[in-house]
């Protein structure tokens, strides 16, 4: 493993025969676990998605996460457009607290602000330890009060 630092130039890069094994590789600490799903899981649910859109998290020359958007978008016929939401975001658990989420979620965020939306990009997280909720309110996502099956809904404005 190469060394990674909190300067490393973070990426967002696609996923391919090549880096696959790599992005599998990649998981969070076991208290996370039920909190986000494999990456495996990801990219399989993505292949059969047309709205998704998934990118690996590089530090440099390193993979340290995975992140991916719902863009209706996407569609042939988009049910809601403009509709964007963060559908799934993780970073290896060898990196967190490092600040490479925040990079790739800036990253992320300029991409969103490319398509086609409607001034605002959503996510949810649950709820207890582990949860990613400070890490969304720091970023500037704003709880709607509305708990969807145990996530809380939020909004970010584009």
């Amino acid at each position: 493993m190469a060394t990674v630092s909190r300067d490393a130039d973070v990426t967002l890069r696609e996923i391919t025969p090549e880096n696959s094994e790599a992005i599998f590789a990649l998981s969070v600490r076991a208290s996370q676990e039920h909190l986000v799903a494999s990456n495996e899981r990801s990219i399989a649910q993505a292949h059969f998605e047309e709205s998704a859109w998934f990118r690996a998290i590089y530090a440099d020359e390193e993979p340290v996460g995975f992140v991916m958007l719902h863009d209706e978008t996407l569609r042939a016929e988009p049910r809601e457009p403009g509709y964007v939401f963060l559908w799934r975001m993780m970073v290896d658990q060898r990196f967190q607290g490092m600040g490479l989420g925040e990079q790739a979620m800036q990253l992320l965020i300029d991409h969103a602000r490319t398509r086609p939306h409607d001034g605002k990009l959503r996510t949810s997280w649950h709820h207890g330890d582990g949860s990613a909720e400070g890490f969304y309110l720091k970023l500037g996502f704003i709880p709607t009060g509305v708990d969807d099956e145990g996530e809380m809904q939020a909004y970010l404005d584009l």
